[in-house]
């Protein structure tokens, strides 16, 4: 059962096709991950730009595998990239990104057998 992630706006796109669910989850799993130590360098070395393109990248996909909490996040990275802050201000919100994502790629996982 779906506690971490919600696919309705992914089957409503995908006209629920399975093979477009499967697509869609599989790339989730594999490459937000790898997205968010992007994300995670770009902070730990002030290079604003860098965190930017990786968290406007994740964007969609967060808001299309409905984490909500995740997605609004999201957003304060990006504002944070572009207001170019201090890293104490963004660690924590990042932080929570990750393990939302975490949580969802674990679930995912074992839901889809991957």
């Amino acid at each position: 059962m779906a506690l971490h992630y919600n696919l309705a706006k992914v089957y409503a796109l995908s006209d629920n096709d399975p093979e477009f669910v499967m697509q869609i989850v599989t790339l989730f799993v594999t490459e937000v991950p790898e997205d968010l130590l992007q994300i995670k360098e770009g902070i730990k070395k002030k290079d604003h730009k860098h965190a930017y393109a990786f968290a406007h990248k994740v964007k969609p996909t967060l808001d299309l595998l409905g984490l909500k909490v995740a997605f609004e996040e999201i957003l304060q990275v990006e504002a944070w990239t572009k207001a170019e802050g201090e890293k104490k201000e963004i660690k924590e919100t990042f932080k929570s990104i990750k393990n939302q994502v975490n949580d969802a790629v674990k679930e995912l996982k074992k839901d889809f057998d991957l």
